[in-house]
């Protein structure tokens, strides 16, 4: 396995169960479910959410037909990450990659577990919020994708200069 592709899977894999110990902290020990929220620090709260959409509340799966569907979808483009990673060449977009997949991979499996993503990190500034409530998939989804966005609008692969004949 080139090391590209090991960084991609390793790093994936860490986000993942990350994801996945972080969302049975709130879960289970700290029952947040039942709490509703707990403030951490003056502009950073726990807050329970089920999120039966994905990103910004779109496609709202409100049955267990648009649960499965939703869950497919995202399953698939899963796989059409999982699968650019693999081919792709250049280290910085297999990281950005890396991070979608475990993300995807996190909020996939809460969808199959519970019927919804488990959201719960309130980031706030007063009564401002910058983001909705999101977790850590969420997060690494979204910065992976950031570097992908500037990755393609910065950084050109140079052309290489054939030697003279």
């Amino acid at each position: 396995m080139t090391p590209n592709r090991t960084l991609g899977l390793t790093l994936a894999a860490f986000v993942f169960a990350i994801d996945q110990l972080v969302k049975w902290l709130v879960t289970v020990p700290l029952d947040l479910k039942t709490v509703g929220q707990i403030e951490l620090l003056p502009f950073f709260n726990l807050t329970w959410v089920e999120n039966y959409g994905v990103s910004l509340g779109l496609l709202v799966a409100d049955s267990a037909t648009e649960r499965w569907l939703l869950t497919a979808l995202t399953g698939l483009i899963a796989t059409v990450v999982a699968v650019w990673m693999w081919r792709e060449k250049n280290r910085q977009d297999v990281f950005g990659l890396g991070l979608i997949l475990g993300g995807a991979l996190g909020n996939i499996l809460d969808r199959v577990r519970f019927g919804h993503v488990v959201d719960f990190a309130d980031l706030h500034f007063g009564g401002f919020r910058p983001f909705l409530v999101f977790n850590i998939a969420d997060a690494a989804i979204t910065i992976g994708v950031l570097i992908l966005f500037f990755r393609a609008l910065l950084a050109r692969d140079k052309p290489k200069v054939e030697a003279d004949a």
